[in-house]
């Protein structure tokens, strides 16, 4: 399985975690208990940190990074579908990031929001807590997110 250290910055997994061993871990980053990183998926943590809370999934395909002034943060039950990308946000528990949609530098997606398949969430963009945002940009829907 490919995981990597950068120099003195070494990826921490914990014990219960699932990597696949088509997926890729560099440099500084942390995966809690019982997650799971599937194929294809890299995380690059080389200028900055990442952090993946526990029971999350980040599916096949999809890349997290972050950079030297702002980490990438996803928190405990999240789910990051299929081919997304995920750049210096936070992704707060229970937030799903739906297949192929991108979060941009210090974008919030808060406890139980939902971001759209395909969608592109801005910088510093703000989707509350429940809400769902959906287009290219994104932009909050009316009514509550349910997944």
């Amino acid at each position: 399985m490919p995981i990597y250290a950068l120099g003195s910055q070494t990826p921490s997994i914990d014990a219960s975690a699932y990597i696949h061993p088509d997926a890729v871990i560099i440099g500084s980053v942390f995966i809690g208990p019982n997650s799971s990183v599937w194929p294809t998926a890299v995380l690059r943590g080389d200028d900055g940190e990442i952090h993946v809370g526990a029971r999350t999934s980040i599916q096949d395909g999809t890349v997290v990074h972050t950079t030297l002034e702002w980490p990438t943060r996803v928190g405990d039950d999240a789910l990051v579908g299929h081919l997304a990308h995920l750049e210096a946000c936070i992704i707060e528990n229970g937030a799903q990031v739906s297949s192929g949609a991108i979060v941009l530098h210090r974008a919030r997606i808060c406890t139980g929001a939902i971001v759209a398949a395909n969608s592109v969430v801005l910088n510093d963009t703000l989707v509350p807590a429940g809400a769902l945002a959906a287009g290219s940009p994104a932009v909050i829907k009316e009514g509550r997110a349910r997944w």
